[in-house]
């Protein structure tokens, strides 16, 4: 491969290789904040995407992680830089919505009001995962289980207050079973307890699970969406097993802080745009990530972000779920 023609993305706080050497001296590098840890799913996407920005915006790319507190960390860092089109904040819809919802009184900022929607990259299902010595290998059985098992029912998630925990939540109340959440600091150490059986089920975005699934470790015995996904059509809903649960569909989007010029707002979109129509793009998030590359425009985001916010609000004020 032609030198002039490789990039890749490092770690926080390093600068993509560049495609020509004058981008370092021309031009300042764009930041974007991921409020995840490196090597999770959040991080994934954000990396398929930024390592193909370089040769399409003329210069360099940091992904610069910042985990913590669902993301609000990142959203923080990302209020308090200059609105110069030069720093951008990759979250899941988790950030945004529940943030909101849940953590509302403890956050400096309104995604709606200091933050413009960017572009959004892609869309997944979120399901739930059960450990073999449930015996459970479909939704049904698994609600018997814990029937029958009074005090050993619990389902994993990646954080506390998100849409994977409500979704638990609205589980347990549309089928009438007890269900306590053990939230988690991250997939890795949900899934491995799930794989030894020290949890009895999990519920999050399945990048962390399929695999293990296809291996006959763990059994994914439904999605929360309407339909079936594309990625996984061997798993059914929640819905076609007689459990109506269908809030269950992630997304992936970016913001920048209001303000920042529309010029380069809409420059970055047209490059996300263009990155996500890449057949490799396509492949990687689809076949290795679990998830649909789903391109939204910045005014389409901002829909979807509104009629979430509206669609859970009172979900979870219904819940009682309270924040420590």
């Amino acid at each position: 491969m032609n030198i002039h023609r490789r990039h890749m993305v490092l770690s926080s706080g390093a600068l993509l290789a560049l495609p020509r050497a004058s981008w370092a001296q021309s031009k300042p590098a764009i930041r974007i904040l991921v409020g995840f840890p490196a090597g999770g799913a959040t991080d994934a996407i954000a990396r398929a995407v930024a390592d193909r920005l370089p040769n399409l915006l003329g210069q360099p790319v940091i992904i610069d992680n910042k985990p913590g507190a669902g993301g609000r960390m990142a959203a923080d860092t990302v209020l308090a830089a200059p609105a110069d089109g030069l720093t951008f904040m990759v979250a899941p819809n988790a950030t945004p919505t529940f943030q909101t919802l849940v953590f509302g009184h403890q956050i400096r900022w309104n995604i709606l009001k200091d933050f413009i929607s960017v572009a959004g990259f892609a869309s997944y299902p979120l399901g739930m995962g059960v450990a073999l010595n449930t015996g459970a290998t479909n939704a049904q059985e698994f609600v018997e289980w814990v029937r029958k098992n009074p005090g050993k029912g619990s389902f994993g998630t990646p954080g506390l207050g998100g849409q994977n925990a409500f979704l638990g939540v609205q589980l347990a109340k549309t089928t009438g079973i007890d269900l306590p959440v053990t939230p988690y600091k991250g997939s890795p150490p949900m899934v491995n307890d799930l794989l030894g059986g020290h949890v009895p089920s999990a519920i999050s975005l399945l990048d962390g699970m399929m695999a293990h699934h296809r291996a006959g470790k763990i059994r994914v015995i439904g999605i929360f969406t309407k339909a079936r996904s594309p990625l996984m059509p061997d798993i059914p809903t929640f819905a076609e097993q007689g459990i109506d649960v269908t809030s269950g569909e992630g997304w992936t989007g970016m913001w920048a802080r209001a303000g920042t010029p529309a010029a380069d707002i809409e420059r970055m979109q047209r490059a996300v745009q263009q990155v996500l129509a890449l057949p490799e793009v396509k492949e990687q998030m689809s076949q290795r990530l679990w998830v649909h590359p789903h391109f939204r425009t910045g005014p389409e985001v901002d829909i979807l972000l509104r009629a979430e916010l509206a669609h859970w609000e009172p979900i979870i004020k219904a819940s009682g779920f309270k924040p420590d």
